[in-house]
């Protein structure tokens, strides 16, 4: 069995606790708090940052796009038509270019600022840069979701899934950066319905209920996380 290092509200671990649930594997989970430089931690990912995949020989994978490719030349061919990485070269290109927005820019607009302000910093201590939310990081996060949200619903109004006609890393990269801003109750769902409707669609799947089910302590997520019809 293999094990995946990840924090459960860091996106890019759900990211990859989607992905392996679609492809039917089930890893032992180890919760790790990167900002705690574990040493054992940090000798499979120098890096400190989550997620880390560890097979069974003991080869250690880190980042998420870096084992989403790993999971596809290992596991991709076997899956037949429930490949999330497609066979054609545009079709790879087009879901790699997706890829690039949700877990790099969507992440550094919004959220990473989200996460860190209102949860994280909750936790660490204060040498380790937790404290009191900055709540112009805030602003600033809940102002750029709003046009990530008009993208996916552009992208939707065109295909039926974000990169295409099917489910693949792009949609549950996406699904995953928005269930962690979802889950603090700041995504504007009312903005774009058809944003909305695919995620209900992505959030009804079977790979999405242990995600649906993560808590972060002392603080209960919005009313509507878990719930399949909003």
């Amino acid at each position: 069995m293999a094990t995946l290092h990840h924090s459960p509200f860091c996106p890019h671990s759900r990211f990859i606790r989607l992905a392996l649930a679609e492809m039917g594997m089930e890893p032992e989970l180890v919760e790790e708090r990167p900002w705690e430089r574990r040493d054992a931690f940090l000798l499979l990912n120098p890096a400190g940052s989550t997620p880390v995949l560890v097979e069974q020989t003991g080869l250690a994978i880190p980042g998420a796009g870096i084992i989403a490719e790993y999971l596809d030349e290992t596991r991709g061919l076997g899956l037949s038509g429930r490949r999330l990485l497609p066979d054609t070269t545009t079709a790879r290109v087009e879901v790699r270019r997706l890829l690039h927005w949700f877990l790099v820019k969507f992440d550094t607009e919004v959220t990473e600022y989200l996460v860190t302000e209102k949860i994280y910093k909750r936790f660490m201590k204060s040498a380790d840069g937790g404290g009191p939310p900055d709540m112009g990081a805030i602003r600033a996060a809940r102002a750029n979701v709003r046009y990530h949200l008009k993208y996916i619903g552009y992208l939707i109004g065109q295909r039926r899934w974000i990169a295409g006609d099917h489910l693949t890393y792009a949609d549950l990269a996406a699904a995953a950066h928005l269930s962690c801003v979802d889950y603090l109750g700041d995504v504007p769902w009312e903005e774009d319905e058809m944003a909305r409707d695919w995620y209900a669609r992505l959030k009804s799947r079977p790979s999405f209920r242990a995600i649906l089910a993560d808590r972060a302590p002392g603080m209960a997520p919005a009313a509507h996380y878990a719930d399949l019809d909003f």
